[in-house]
């Protein structure tokens, strides 16, 4: 008949050890960073939103000099802070500034009175900033008379056909090319073919449901469409290019910068001017504020004002599109 024992336990014996992926210390790490990532993204987007407001906003003040000085005057006793003043010598030459888009607004004064020029298609803020300021004039005994240089349609008067495309954008060039990289697994140069093609096709076809099918726009469709177009491009390109060359983390670092800076600081809604300090003019350096303001210009000013948006589009699409074929042709030669 056969016994047997059980085993003694003895003071050597030990647990087993935790496999690393499961220390504690390494989920306290985890949800530390996560929470992290959540105060980061509450700080870019609430930022700028609880500072935007009427600081330095260019403003195009014309007349001759005793009533240019008397306006500027005025504005740095009621409203000081509010505005960066640039003098013309006439209501033209400020009307000018404003299409041009060198001023968001303007006060020309002459012998009739003052006349407040408004431009709703920079952003509706300044024109309901400045028709305030009329009719704070009329109050006081002023002639005041309003003319609107950019006016916004009648269908959208809140200018939202902009502001609606943050979402399109930021799908188009990001989600799109992702799923071009799951789901074709070809040469580089191809999934760009494709990605260009799939911007050209949205582009005009975002446009074109916002201009036709709401009124939104009523612009020239075809600048329009190619400012949507060059939108997506860059981003698009960007991700590809980055995938490329550092794979997932590359969507990674591209998905940062669109949602923590990009968005942000793009100034769709408002118009940059309206963000705090330097951040309006910073946000024009990424794709989603320079293809906003592309797409501002063509809709609402003939395309004026645009050409440094227009500069950084193609910057970023080439940005992208370099660093991609290199990597890829680097790849191949390693093969």
């Amino acid at each position: 008949m056969s016994t047997s024992t059980a085993p003694v336990a003895t003071d050597h014996q030990t647990a087993p050890a935790q496999p690393a992926q499961h220390k504690p210390a390494r989920l306290a790490g985890l949800v530390a960073a996560l929470a992290t990532v959540i105060c980061l993204m509450l700080l870019a987007f609430a930022t700028p939103a609880l500072h935007s407001g009427a600081h330095d906003l260019p403003l195009a003040v014309s007349g001759p000099p005793a009533a240019t000085s008397r306006i500027a005057a005025l504005l740095d006793q009621k409203a000081p802070g509010t505005f960066a003043i640039t003098t013309y010598a006439d209501s033209a030459a400020g009307a000018d500034a404003i299409t041009h888009r060198d001023a968001i607004g303007g006060i020309a004064v002459d012998a009739s009175g003052v006349t407040i020029q408004t431009a709703a298609g920079a952003g509706t803020p300044y024109k309901a900033l400045l028709t305030a300021m009329g009719t704070q004039l009329q109050a006081e005994g002023q002639h005041v008379s309003f003319t609107e240089l950019a006016p916004t349609t009648a269908d959208d008067p809140a200018g939202s056909g902009v502001t609606s495309l943050g979402m399109p954008l930021m799908f188009g060039g990001m989600a799109a090319s992702a799923v071009l990289l799951m789901a074709y697994k070809g040469r580089a140069r191809n999934r760009f073919l494709g990605s260009a093609s799939l911007a050209v096709i949205a582009g005009f076809a975002a446009t074109a449901i916002l201009q036709f099918g709401f009124g939104a726009f009523a612009g020239s469709y075809l600048l329009t469409s190619l400012a949507v177009t060059a939108g997506i491009l860059a981003i698009s390109f960007c991700v590809l290019g980055l995938e490329q060359r550092f794979g997932t983390a590359g969507l990674g670092i591209m998905g940062v910068l669109l949602l923590f800076v990009s968005n942000p600081l793009s100034g769709l809604a408002t118009g940059p001017a309206w963000l705090p300090g330097i951040w309006g003019q910073i946000g024009q350096f990424f794709p989603i504020g320079a293809a906003g303001t592309a797409v501002r210009s063509a809709v609402y000013f003939g395309g004026a004002g645009a050409t440094r948006a227009w500069i950084v589009l193609a910057a970023w699409a080439a940005a992208g599109l370099a660093i991609g074929l290199v990597s890829s042709t680097a790849r191949r030669a390693r093969a």
